[in-house]
């Protein structure tokens, strides 16, 4: 198992949907742990496979107070969430230094391909529901400060240019 680098905002395959993964095979296994021992290393709650410059439709995802708990998605679909929303601050490794308060259904339900091919349907809430919505996004090409005003969205990407310039 490798960390992998993470691609820096603002390149382009951030804002580029992944490609979807035809079947579960052992190269998308070893995508997986890479992508797990990134999130640990990181530490963070999840990780898209194209914030490291996979074009693939895979997310990993560990909200556990232990960690261990990692679930791999391939294909992940968000089939019901909740109407009842949650606030939760979400970053991203790509942009290193920022953050901000994103509201998100406080549940959903998802249907994906999981480790060994299957598909499978599992209800995610509150923090695992957040991170799942956010690796999504990533697969999508969207970031988490799209769901921000533009002028949030901009003060925010000026703040993190001024960072990333020291």
């Amino acid at each position: 198992m490798t960390v992998r680098p993470f691609v820096p905002w603002p390149d382009k395959r951030l804002r580029t949907a992944a490609a979807p993964v035809e079947a579960v095979t052992d190269e998308h296994r070893a995508i997986w742990d890479d992508m797990i021992e990134t999130m640990d290393a990181m530490p963070g709650y999840g990780l898209g496979a194209p914030q490291i410059g996979v074009m693939e439709r895979l997310a990993v995802v560990d909200c556990s107070d232990n960690r261990g708990q990692a679930v791999c998605l391939a294909n992940p679909e968000i089939l019901h969430a909740s109407v009842k929303f949650r606030m939760h601050e979400e970053a991203s490794p790509n942009l290193p230094g920022v953050s901000a308060a994103i509201e998100r259904p406080r549940a959903v339900t998802v249907r994906f391909l999981n480790r060994d091919g299957a598909v499978e349907e599992r209800d995610f809430v509150d923090l695992w529901a957040t991170s799942v919505q956010h690796q999504i996004d990533h697969l999508n090409g969207k970031m988490y400060f799209d769901h921000l005003s533009r002028l949030k969205r901009d003060r925010l990407l000026k703040r993190a240019e001024k960072l990333r310039r020291g």
